[in-house]
C-alpha cells in the first residue's frame, strides 16, 4: 500500500512564489530617443535641421572654442585644408586638434577621406552620383563603409557625453542601407536608426536623434552597402550595391561622463 505525503499549504504558496520570482536586472534601461529624418532636396533637409538643432538646444558653438555647458557642434568638411583632402589619410583626430571639436574618427577600413570630387577622382564613374549640401566637400572611410565617432570634451582627451548626432547622407538608394547606432558610456547600444532613401535620383538623406540628456558616447555610421574603390558602380548605375557618402555632421556639445 503506497503511502500519501501531504504537502502543506505554506509550502506550496512558497514554491509557486519561486517560480514567479524574477531577480532584479544590473543593466539600466536603455534610455528615450526621438529620431529626426528627411529626404529630397537641400531646402526639404534644410528645414528638419532647423528642428534638429533646437532640439539639441543653445546655439553653435564655434570651433577651436573651449567646452561648452551646452549648445551643439557641427562638422560640414568645407574648412578642411588642402594637404588633408583629396588624401586616403585624413587625420582621425582633426577635428579635436587642428580644428577643436570634441569629435575623433576611426574607420574598420584603410583610412578616411575628404573629397572635393564628389570622389570621381578615384573613380570616373562616380562624377555625377554624389553631391554635397553643403558644398563643395564630402566625407567617406577608404576601404570600409563604416565610420566611428567617438566624443570627448572640446580640445581635450578626456571622454566626452553628447545629448544626440545626426549627419547628412548624399544618395541613399535602398532602404536600410544606411544607419547610424549609438551607444553609451559603457559601450552598450542605445538606438540604431535608419536613412530614409529617395524617391528620385542624388538627392539627400538627414537622419539623427536626440536623447533627454547627454548619454552617447560614440555613433557608428553605416553608409551604404560597400566601400568606394576605383570600379565599382551604384545600383542606380548598373550596379549591384547601394553607395553612400557623407556630408555635414551634427551634435551635442561633449559634456563630462558624470562619475
Amino acid at each position: 500500500m503506497k503511502s500519501t505525503v501531504l504537502v502543506p499549504a505554506l509550502v506550496l504558496a512558497l514554491l509557486a512564489a519561486c517560480k514567479s520570482y524574477t531577480a532584479p536586472s544590473n543593466t539600466p534601461p536603455t534610455p528615450t530617443h526621438t529620431t529626426y529624418s528627411a529626404v529630397g532636396d537641400s531646402a526639404t533637409v534644410a528645414a528638419k535641421l532647423v528642428e534638429f538643432r533646437a532640439a539639441l538646444g543653445g546655439g553653435l558653438n564655434a570651433p577651436n572654442s573651449p567646452p561648452a555647458d551646452s549648445g551643439r557642434r557641427e562638422i560640414n568638411w568645407d574648412g578642411v585644408p588642402a594637404a588633408v583632402t583629396n588624401i586616403d589619410a585624413f587625420p582621425v583626430d582633426f577635428f579635436n586638434v587642428n580644428s577643436k571639436r570634441g569629435a575623433i574618427m576611426n574607420t574598420t577600413g584603410t583610412g578616411l577621406r575628404v573629397d572635393s570630387t564628389d570622389f570621381a577622382n578615384g573613380n570616373a564613374a562616380l562624377a555625377d552620383q554624389f553631391h554635397a549640401f553643403s558644398p563643395r566637400k564630402l566625407f567617406m572611410a577608404v576601404g570600409s563603409n563604416q565610420v566611428t565617432v567617438r566624443f570627448q570634451l572640446s580640445g581635450a582627451a578626456t571622454p566626452g557625453l553628447v545629448k544626440g548626432f545626426g549627419s547628412i547622407f548624399s544618395d541613399v538608394d535602398k532602404a536600410g542601407s544606411t544607419r547610424i547606432d549609438f551607444y553609451d558610456g559603457n559601450d552598450l547600444r542605445i538606438a540604431t536608426i535608419n536613412a530614409p532613401a529617395q524617391a528620385g535620383a542624388h538627392g539627400f538623406s538627414f537622419v539623427g536623434a536626440t536623447f533627454t540628456s547627454a548619454v552617447v558616447a560614440r555613433v557608428v555610421i553605416t553608409s551604404g552597402e560597400a566601400a568606394l574603390d576605383g570600379t565599382i558602380q551604384d545600383i542606380t548605375a548598373g550596379g549591384t550595391k547601394d553607395l553612400v557618402v557623407m556630408d555635414d555632421f551634427i551634435y551635442g556639445e561633449p559634456l563630462p561622463v558624470q562619475p
